[in-house]
């Protein structure tokens, strides 16, 4: 049976339109999250996905403002709420009811789950066309979105970050065989001050993807303090692969 799905109209936190949906599974779990659709179509084929971060929601910075860079290039873009936050918050919806729920067997497997029928749901749509997929999620967003990339064969470019994992932590195994399943080409964020994640666990996390195309982008910070300088370089690494057009010139050897 397939689930059903109540949407309604929106704004985001920059006051742009927007369509909230929820969706009731068969296990009575609810998925939450926004589209913002755009006025003008494209050739790209590509829905862009944001997962957000443990202490926000589907409209936490910088999804908002990349959203709307997206939607006036004419890709449509999705935003979910994690498992216990936004429009299904649980405790105070922030990082200590997402610890909790991050250490629960099966946490990866139902988000992504979440994520795969709300792409279904949204590809259904009318007018919507994007067979292909560019994911953004750092921190949380990452969590969730390792696994997600990993299950499928249609996300194209993906930016990922501020995550690290270890022997121990929750989780590590399965996140490290997921990350060297993911071989699209990847922007990877890190922060070398980060007071959630050590070095180790950041670099670990890197090396294990498989991509042929990876870069790490490390600053000096904590967790939260990412240079918007990369959230715009995030912006155009993902629009290069979404549209086929180089960044920049690639530069000559500059030493033998």
């Amino acid at each position: 049976m397939p689930p059903v799905i109540d949407w309604n109209y929106a704004v985001d936190s920059n006051g742009v339109a927007t369509q909230e949906f929820s969706m009731a599974e068969n296990d009575n779990r609810n998925i939450t999250g926004a589209v913002w659709l755009p006025s003008k179509s494209s050739d790209t084929n590509t829905l862009m996905c944001f997962g957000h971060g443990a202490s926000g929601n589907r409209y936490q910075a910088p999804i908002c403002d990349l959203a709307g860079r997206f939607v006036n290039d004419g890709i449509p873009v999705l935003s979910i709420d994690g498992p216990v936050h936004g429009l299904r918050q649980v405790g105070n919806g922030e990082r200590e009811a997402f610890w909790s729920e991050y250490r629960r067997d099966g946490c990866l497997t139902d988000m992504t789950n979440d994520w795969t029928q709300s792409i279904d749901a949204v590809r259904k749509l009318d007018g919507m066309n994007a067979p292909k997929i560019a994911f953004f999620g750092l921190s949380m967003g990452t969590i969730f979105g390792i696994p997600l990339i990993a299950s499928r064969n249609d996300v194209t470019v993906a930016t990922l970050g501020l995550f690290g994992s270890q022997e121990g932590a929750p989780h590590h195994n399965e996140q490290m065989t997921d990350a060297n399943k993911i071989d699209c080409p990847l922007l990877f964020l890190m922060q070398l001050d980060d007071e959630l994640f050590t070095r180790e666990g950041y670099l670990d996390v890197f090396d294990s993807f498989a991509s042929n195309d990876k870069r790490i982008h490390a600053n000096p910070g904590l967790h939260p303090e990412v240079p918007g300088q990369e959230i715009l370089f995030a912006y155009d690494f993902l629009m290069s692969h979404i549209t086929g057009r180089p960044m920049s010139q690639a530069a000559k050897t500059i030493a033998e």
